[in-house]
């Protein structure tokens, strides 16, 4: 299939790029015997139609219709080789549910607010807790567990962050490559193996240190060196390499963000546009934002109470003295903080929302090129985080200054629970639990060219794990099933014109000792308030088991907040869902043990 070319009739757009306004108002005489405006036609398509001039009128007029299309598709040949979607999946890194502005934030997110206004915002998608899950759910259309990316109950200590996909478990781009698709890759990976070793033609990390700037330990560091710059950078220089020598082939672009992760570094002109923005505190802008939701029409549910209790996920007291009086680990109410801890707090706040910022405006670099490139709107575009805002607090990397400037590279700051839980408005907990807040993510689906609908709202459920299947589906990609079991992602493309269109009946949840089952409106969640560290290697994780459940319910219709607990009333309810989930579970053990060839490709 690699060199084969199938005709394309032309889109609309693609009239509009040929000059046919709307496909009507060229005339096809004009369009196949030439004009000022059109090249004459090979002289063979020419002949069949003068040939034609003795037949009635209406069947030379079908007839020049039809093979006026013809002519457009051969005469716009560079641009129609391209009408086969392009497609471009951002992801960020530890961004809140409300942090874009089009989620209730009042970051500036322009970029990411027009595409929400020319697409579709989904308000019941879900990640899976945690960066590198994620990303092999994204990458592969199956739950991290079945592919080893993630570990549950009863697997060994070969899943998880360090776990090796089964054989059969491949990549969007091993499926795409095959089918004609250049493919590349910008910024964070952490799914095994290499990305040139797993279908990408290009990929580059664009890191040079634990943090985002030039490591400090380099004697002769680039100073201007900022990683969302060359991460966006490396996707334009894609685009640009692209369009020059591949132009008769469509792309695939897997465009991963590390923003606004930990370490919280951020250029100070950035820093600067939100330095004494959040001196309210977070309970202030949690208010904020979820007024701001309502104004919006994003029917997300009641706002959380912010658990005082809930700190980090892993204590590592020793590194938290190293940040000094003004870091707090409890998002303890903000009028009892001294002067010093909410300054610290609102700082980090501030070179959070800098960073969400600059990863706007580099989207926005990636846009424009889209457009200098006449593909803007034959890409489909989409934007997720990897898992809602962070609790963590910690020291990495090359360490923390206290006297260095908060948010240059010689810092390393997190943002902690309090205004984490501020990041994931309205939703309750954080990065690694499997509540709302860990799992929920912003999702933004823009194609003009495939999708009539602007500026509206989705309440189907999705999961990061569908990605891969869409655009497999989009793509017209079919696949072989007999190398692994089939993807548990499904494809979105019936939602794009249906907010009542059938996605999931269920969706299943699991990291380090969380575990949770939605299905339909009901959900359940057993939890942990704090866990040891390094997970995999504890007792606790070692002695998980069946016995082990304590459930608690929520019905997700009115109680996204997740504040009812409903077990009480409805026993059988919870534990028909706690046996589906052992049965998934039984279910992705197994698949992650079938160890087949790669047989799974592209047809």
């Amino acid at each position: 299939m690699s060199g084969f070319k199938p005709l394309v009739f032309p889109t609309q757009a693609a009239l509009k790029r040929c000059g046919v306004q709307k496909g009507l108002e060229a005339q096809p005489m004009d369009i196949l015997l030439g004009s000022p405006t059109y090249e004459t036609p090979p002289p063979k398509l020419r002949n069949q139609l003068l040939e034609t001039t003795e037949m009635n009128f209406r069947n030379v007029r079908n007839l020049i219709w039809v093979m006026a299309l013809a002519g457009l598709a051969i005469a716009c040949n560079p641009l129609m080789a391209n009408e086969r979607t392009n497609f471009l999946v951002i992801l960020a890194d530890d961004l809140g549910f409300s942090d874009p502005g089009c989620y209730g934030g009042e970051i500036e997110t322009p970029n990411l607010d027009a595409l929400a206004a020319g697409g579709l915002r989904y308000t019941q998608f879900y990640n899976t807790a945690r960066c590198w899950p994620t990303r092999a759910a994204v990458m592969t259309g199956y739950y991290p567990q079945q592919v080893r990316r993630d570990s549950m109950p009863g697997a060994t200590r070969q899943y998880g962050g360090s776990g090796k996909r089964p054989e059969w478990a491949q990549t969007l781009a091993e499926y795409l490559r095959p089918a004609g698709y250049r493919t590349y890759h910008s910024g964070k990976w952490h799914i095994d193996g290499k990305p040139t070793d797993n279908g990408f033609d290009l990929s580059d990390e664009a890191t040079r240190s634990p943090g985002f700037f030039d490591s400090i330990r380099k004697k002769n560091r680039d100073p201007k060196f900022y990683r969302t710059t060359a991460t966006a950078q490396h996707a334009i220089d894609c685009l640009q390499e692209h369009a020059e020598e591949h132009s008769d082939q469509p792309f695939f672009h897997f465009l991963a963000f590390h923003a606004p992760h930990f370490p919280l570094h951020a250029l100070p002109e950035d820093i600067e546009r939100y330095r004494d923005r959040y001196i309210a505190g977070w309970e202030a802008l949690r208010e904020e934002r979820k007024q701001r939701q309502r104004e919006l029409g994003l029917n997300v549910g009641p706002l959380s109470p912010i658990e005082q209790e809930v700190g980090p996920p892993y204590a590592f007291p020793d590194q938290i003295k190293v940040l000094g009086e003004g870091e707090v680990t409890r998002p303890l109410p903000w009028e009892e903080l001294t002067e010093e801890q909410q300054q610290f707090q609102a700082t980090k706040m501030a070179i959070h929302a800098a960073m969400v910022d600059r990863m706007d405006q580099e989207i926005g670099r990636v846009l424009a090129q889209l457009k200098e490139m006449g593909q803007f709107e034959n890409t489909w575009i989409c934007f997720l985080s990897d898992n809602g805002a962070s609790a963590e607090i910690m020291v990495r990397g090359e360490g923390h200054d206290p006297s260095a400037s908060p948010g240059s590279a010689a810092t390393y700051l997190c943002l902690g629970p309090g205004f984490s839980s501020a990041a994931n408005t309205p939703f309750r907990r954080h990065k690694t639990w499997v509540h709302e807040g860990g799992t929920s993510t912003p999702f933004i689906v823009h194609w003009p060219e495939g999708i009539r609908a602007e500026n509206e709202l989705r309440t189907n459920l999705g999961h990061a794990i569908d990605i891969a299947p869409t655009v497999l589906d989009l793509a017209r990609v079919e696949l072989d099933e007999t190398g692994g079991p089939p993807m548990s992602g499904r494809s979105l493309k019936p939602s794009f014109d249906d907010n009542d269109a059938a996605t999931h009946n269920e969706l299943w949840f699991y990291h380090e000792g969380n575990w949770a089952l939605r299905q339909g409106d009901w959900k359940i969640i057993h939890s942990n308030i704090s866990r040891p560290f390094p997970w995999l290697r504890s007792e606790t994780a070692a002695n998980e088991s069946k016995e082990n459940g304590d459930w608690q319910l929520y019905d997700l219709a009115s109680d996204r907040a997740e504040q009812s607990n409903l077990a009480d009333k409805h026993p059988e309810r919870v534990q028909q869902m706690a046996d589906r989930w052992w049965e998934l579970r039984d279910q992705f053990l197994h698949d992650s043990m079938v160890d087949s060839d790669r047989s799974r490709r592209a047809n």
